[in-house]
Parts: C-alpha cells; structure tokens; sequence
C-alpha cells in the first residue's frame, strides 16, 4: 500500500492543452424524432492526463470519444486534437483506439496483429519488429508473439490491442471501455497493468468506463456525465499517490473520490449501483 506521505501524482497544469472541446453538441437525426446525444460539452484535457469518462448507459460517453477521434461529427461546437482538427488528428494517426473488445484477426499470430497498422504505414520490416518487441514487452506479453488470438486468455488479448494502439507511439489513447467484460480479478490486474504503462509512457489517456473504483483508481480526473442528452454534470480531481496499488482502494481518501463521483452521478439522476 502507498505510504501516508507519499507524494501526489503530479497534475501536468503546465501541459499544453492536448483536447480542447468548446460548446459541443450532436443530434441524430431521425426519420422520427431527432435525438439530442451530448449538449452543450465543455472540456480541456492536457498533455499527460489521464481522464475517465463516467455515466449511465447511453449518457453520450463513448459517442464524445467518437467526436474526438472523428468518427462522428457535432452538430455545433468545435473540437481540437493537439491543435489540429479531428479529421487531420486522424489523417495523421495522432491516436490510438482500444475497443471494447480486442478485435484481432484470428489467423494473424500476435505478433502480426500487432503489426498490421504499421504494415499499413509503410513502415519497413525492422522497424516493425523492433516495435513489436518494445511494446510487446511493454505490456508483459514477451514470448507470446507467435501464439493466435485464440490460443490467449481475455485479458492477454485486450493487452494485444493496447500494444497496438501503442505500437505506432501516439500521443493519446482512447480506451473504449477496455475491461468491462472482463473479470473481476483480471479486471485489477489490468488496472494496475496500464497505470504502470500510463507512467512510463505520459501519453495522453482518455478512458470511458461504468466503473466508479475504476475511474478513480486509475485517473487524474474523473468526468461526470448526465443521462441523454449526455452534459458534463462534474469535473473531479483525483491527488491520490502517484505509486498507488489497488490496496488504495481501501484507504480514506479513495473512498472520499469516489463518494463525490456517486453524489454526482446521483445529483445527474443517474446513479446506477455496481
């Protein structure tokens, strides 16, 4: 367990602004009724935070992500991806995505899987394999690299895809609710897994999750989300040590983060227990 003295994660206030989200809304057009998703979003996000989207299901989380990584456009607002626009961000594959699930090809070796975006690059064969080792290892999936998809347990495939969003080093990750169909035990395990992989990397995190220990085990700050149309209800700081373990969930000021996530959720109407 962390000790009571020991030194806070430091908070990248100086970072420059990696997201940068003014006045957002998006409405689905309908053959019926319109449908109004996400209203009136305000949100700066800096390089080297990590931030964890929380809310009810449907709430518009994972369609902001979609925004961010421009595979759906607002209806009004303006979003910008380290200075550039959605589109150019991911022209210039300026991030990496890891879904809900891994999505690998079955008949591609974990390796080849890894792989496969570089591939698309252009990018030559030693540089491939020079990546796939780095990151491989990064993620503890060394000796695994000629295993199939198949031949992996749930959570050393999703290990798979986050080495393959790293693999053509980004400087943001947006993490699709990763873990949320794993187990409990394995779920922890990769919580402390991509903390580690968060500090050594200082990439820029976005996380969606319904998981309020989640959220704040893992994040510098925890967004709150309303139901549709999805609205930031809250934005909450977390100063929890920079060497926490999962044994950090037991101590007061855990708990204390995670009690004002669940007031807000609950102020939103939108508390659900888990």
């Amino acid at each position: 367990m962390a000790t009571p003295d020991a030194a806070p994660r430091p908070k990248p206030v100086e970072a420059p602004v990696a997201i940068d989200i003014r006045k957002l809304s998006l409405t689905y057009r309908a053959a019926d009724t319109p449908v109004l998703a996400l209203s009136d979003i305000d949100l700066q996000i800096r390089a080297g935070e990590f931030v964890s989207f929380i809310g009810p299901s449907g709430c518009g989380k994972t369609t902001l992500m979609r925004v961010i990584a421009n595979l759906v456009d607002p209806t009004e607002g303006t979003v910008s991806v380290n200075g550039m626009s959605p589109e150019e961000a991911r022209l210039r594959r300026a991030y990496g995505y890891v879904f809900q699930g891994p999505a690998l090809y079955p008949w591609r070796t974990v390796r080849r899987n890894l792989t496969l975006p570089l591939e698309i690059m252009g990018m030559s064969r030693q540089e491939r394999a020079a990546r796939a080792e780095k990151y491989l290892a990064l993620v503890g999936l060394q000796g695994f690299e000629n295993k199939f998809p198949w031949q992996l347990s749930g959570g050393m495939q999703q290990r798979v895809s986050i080495a393959r969003a790293l693999g053509f080093e980004p400087g943001l990750l947006l993490m699709d609710e990763p873990f949320g169909a794993l187990d409990e035990i394995t779920r922890d395990h990769l919580n402390e897994h991509l903390l580690r992989l968060w500090e050594r990397t200082q990439v820029t995190v976005i996380f969606v999750t319904h998981s309020i220990p989640e959220a704040v085990f893992l994040s510098n700050r925890v967004v709150v989300m309303s139901p549709r149309p999805g609205r930031i209800l809250e934005v909450i700081d977390s100063d929890l040590p920079s060497d926490r373990t999962l044994d950090v969930r037991e101590t007061p000021a855990f708990l204390d983060i995670a009690h004002r996530v669940r007031v807000a959720l609950r102020a939103g109407h939108s508390y659900d227990d888990e």
